[in-house]
This record gives structure tokens, C-alpha cells and sequence, in this order.
């Protein structure tokens, strides 16, 4: 059966010994997503991001480890084109207005007014950063603009949330938000893969690092600046997740467990019927 899918998520690899892989995402609709392995693949080699692939899922099914010279699975590429159908499938970064719209919002019920300041110096340069940043090669939001969308949910969830939550710094939620992937731009270069930093030092470090350096800049207080890095150094939650620390804060729990929502729930949706979704820890039911 020959079906169209368009590639909306590519990790290159390199297996133990020495040969390129590619792992594709491709998908056909919305829910309606599968992943392939693609073996002896470089990373100059297409399919890429943004082209459309014709599949036969009945050869590639019978094939264990396909490659691009294996007859039949892969029948043709080439570039989509914003007339074709399937190119609103490819995410792209949310609005400056959106952005915007949200974090005022949040100032509007703010009252630190040093902290405040920090945020409105930040928040432009950082929504430019993120907007050509991916947040990760697979999982979760794993495309260009990825750490945007994903750090802009965490922002949304936050502001829909903490009128009904018990009394917290807001100032304090905002920035560990806006700072607890930025560590990411390190982690990952322009093409999506992951650079040396991801392994020397990881993106919760360098976060905590950088947002550290820059509150002490800002001439924020001591007391203020160690409370909002503990939530970047805590928004992994759990110690065996790669976090240095755990939630002890409101604030931290706050953050980890929005950060924890925004992940999970994209990365269930991303998988498609019946799939092993690895981030869960089971398989993913659709209807």
C-alpha cells in the first residue's frame, strides 16, 4: 500500500560501529504518526525535515532493518510546499503576540518590581533564541522552534493555574520558567544534534549557570536569585531524572510538574496508535 507521510521530526545517529542511521518521524495526519529507523543513511542523505515521502508500508514492514537501497519501501521525496495539505502538520514557533500576551498578562498581577524588570529584559531575546531551537531530538517537542512552544506552554499553563493555587512568588515562577531549558542552546546545534555540553555539563546545569550569573548582574538579592535557581535546578523533579535537587519550594514544585505536563502530554500525542511511547512507559492508546 502506498500512502504519502511527510517528515516531521529527523535525529542522525551513528551506530557502535561507525555507520550514520537516521531516525524519521513521518506522518500522514494528525494522529497518525509512526517512526522508522533508517540504516546506512548519512546525514546529507534525504528525506529531510519538510519533504514528502512516498511509503509502501507492506514492503517496509517485511523489511527488519530497511536502508535507503532496499527495493520497494521507499518509492519517492521530494520538497513540500505550503499548497500541499501535509505541510500544516510541520510545528512551527507560536507567535510573538502570543508570547507577548501571556507573559503581560502575568506581570499584570506582579509586584516585585526588580524582578519585573529582569523579565521584560529578557523575555525578547529569549523568544528570539528559542524560536530557532529545537527542545530535544526526540520525545518532545523535537523540531526548530521546539524550546518556544515548549517553554511557551509551561508560561500559559502557569498563568491559567495560579489564581486557584495557594500563595506563591509569581516574579520567581516566570523566570525559572523562562530560564530552565536555556541550556538547551548549548545542548543542541543548528541541524538538531546534540553538541558536547549535553554530556560535559547538561542544559539543567548550564541553565542554572547562566540565569545565576545574570540575576547577580541585575543586582537581584542573594536570598531571591538561590530561590529561583532551585527551581531550574529542580524542574526535573526526581534525582534519578537527572535533577541535582529536588523540589522544596512552591515555587519549584510549580514549575516541575507543569515542565513534567508540557513534556509527557506531547510526547503521548506524538505517538501514534499502539506505539511504545519510551517518555511514558507504555503504550499509547488513541480514541
Amino acid at each position: 500500500m502506498n500512502k504519502e507521510y511527510i517528515v516531521t521530526a529527523r535525529s542522525n545517529q551513528v551506530a557502535k560501529n561507525g555507520s550514520h542511521y537516521a531516525n524519521l518521524k513521518v506522518t500522514a495526519q494528525k494522529g497518525e504518526s509512526f517512526n522508522v529507523t533508517v540504516w546506512d543513511m548519512s546525514e546529507s542523505e534525504g528525506p529531510h525535515v519538510e519533504d514528502i515521502v512516498m511509503l509502501d508500508l507492506d514492503a517496509l514492514k517485511s523489511i527488519k532493518f530497511p536502508k535507503m537501497a532496499d527495493f520497494g519501501w521507499f518509492r519517492s521525496c521530494r520538497k513540500a510546499t505550503e499548497n500541499d495539505p501535509l505541510y500544516q502538520l510541520i510545528p512551527r514557533p507560536i507567535a510573538k503576540e502570543d508570547w507577548d500576551l501571556c507573559i503581560n498578562h502575568m506581570l499584570d498581577n506582579c509586584s516585585d518590581t526588580t524582578l519585573m524588570e529582569f523579565i521584560q529584559q529578557e523575555r525578547d531575546n529569549l523568544y528570539e533564541q528559542y524560536s530557532n531551537q529545537t527542545a530535544a531530538t526526540s520525545l518532545h517537542h523535537a523540531f526548530k522552534g521546539g524550546l518556544l512552544n515548549h517553554t511557551y506552554e509551561l508560561l500559559h499553563m502557569l498563568e491559567g493555574l495560579y489564581p486557584m493555587l495557594p500563595p506563591l512568588k509569581l516574579e520567581r515562577c516566570i523566570i525559572a520558567i523562562l530560564f530552565h531549558d536555556y541550556g538547551k542552546l548549548k545542548e543542541y546545534d543548528e541541524n538538531m544534534e546534540g553538541t558536547k555540553y549535553m554530556y560535559l555539563m547538561g542544559h539543567t546545569y548550564i541553565s542554572a549557570h547562566v540565569l545565576h550569573n545574570k540575576l547577580n548582574a541585575a543586582g537581584i538579592s542573594n536570598e531571591e536569585t538561590i530561590r529561583i535557581v532551585h527551581c531550574v535546578l529542580a524542574h526535573h523533579g526526581q534525582l534519578e531524572f537527572g535533577s541535582p535537587v529536588v523540589p522544596c519550594t512552591q515555587e519549584a514544585l510549580v514549575v516541575h510538574y507543569i515542565d513534567n505536563l508540557s513534556a509527557r502530554t506531547y510526547a503521548c500525542d506524538e505517538t501514534a496508535n499502539m506505539e511504545k511511547c519510551f517518555a511514558l512507559g507504555t503504550k499509547v492508546i488513541k480514541g
